[in-house]
């Protein structure tokens, strides 16, 4: 998800801030993913695109045969509450399996030598529903999506923490 508005101004800071890094990014380049976002640095010799999707489990085992990473930022995901009630199964084969595939294909590469890997998956508030008379989310709020979108969130989030439990 590195071409995506969000995605891409973390890639971009990470290719510019750490040059001894190789950043690799995978986006499936849909309705959120562009380039063009990405201009500035694709010529960067810490950095590689790959079109690919998350879902893609072959792939992904070739990708992190390839390419050995250590890290991985999980910005992929279909976004939009509105997109998600006319769509809810697109949302959950995404957010919730293509975020299990990513999670097993890292799993499978460190294969058991978790000291120095880091899975960092991005979420979003829409998983604790509507914000209440306060106006904020704390720690301790309880999960409360409302909607096919964040829901499936709420399910990747589960997801990555079974398996920092599981497999630590």
């Amino acid at each position: 998800g590195g071409a995506g508005f969000i995605g891409s101004h973390v890639v971009r800071r990470m290719v510019t801030h750490y040059p001894n890094y190789h950043i690799i990014n995978l986006d499936a380049l849909t309705y959120a993913g562009n380039l063009e976002n990405l201009r500035d640095i694709e010529s960067a010799p810490n950095y590689t695109f790959v079109k690919g999707d998350i879902c893609d489990l072959p792939f992904l085992d070739e990708l992190f045969g390839t390419h050995e990473p250590d890290a991985v930022i999980h910005l992929a995901a279909e976004s939009h509450v509105d997109r998600s009630i006319h769509d809810p199964l697109a949302f959950v084969q995404t957010n919730v399996i293509g975020t299990a595939a990513l999670l097993n294909a890292a799993r499978k590469s460190w294969n058991g030598n978790y000291e120095g890997k880091r899975f960092y998956h991005v979420s979003t508030d829409e998983v604790y529903g509507s914000l209440g008379e306060e106006g904020f989310f704390y720690e301790t709020t309880a999960y409360d999506p409302r909607s096919p979108y964040s829901a499936s969130k709420a399910a990747s989030d589960h997801l990555v923490r079974a398996f920092w439990h599981t497999y630590h």
